[in-house]
């Protein structure tokens, strides 16, 4: 599960960083010439929280859900990650109960991955 708040309209610099620096060939993939790199984390999957001030329907619907695309394809596909789930969770400084109800969400979530 990596968790994230929408950050200018994408992953926060820092964490795209710790990514770059965790996803190196050997790790995630194993390069091989001008082939396809080969996919080392085939066969596990993941969920991407992101949490945003906006409503999510608008960032998915209006924004295209960019950088959970750009996770997707780019990153965790690459490395064979797959299937990616998402969770996006907007208005996130509304009350403190609707808060409670993400929370839980996440929680059950987490608890049916095990």
């Amino acid at each position: 599960m990596l968790v994230y708040p929408l950050w200018m309209g994408d992953v926060p610099a820092v964490l795209k960083g710790f990514l770059e620096q965790v996803f190196r060939p050997g790790f995630a993939m194993e390069e091989r010439g001008r082939r396809m790199p080969r996919r080392l984390l085939k066969g596990r999957s993941a969920r991407l929280v992101v949490t945003m001030g906006m409503p999510a329907p608008a960032y998915r619907w209006l924004f295209g859900a960019h950088s959970v695309k750009s996770l997707k394809r780019s990153l965790l596909g690459l490395a064979g990650i797959g299937p990616v789930r998402t969770s996006l969770i907007g208005m996130v400084e509304h009350s403190a109960a609707v808060r409670q109800r993400w929370l839980a969400r996440l929680e059950a979530l987490g608890q049916s991955a095990r």
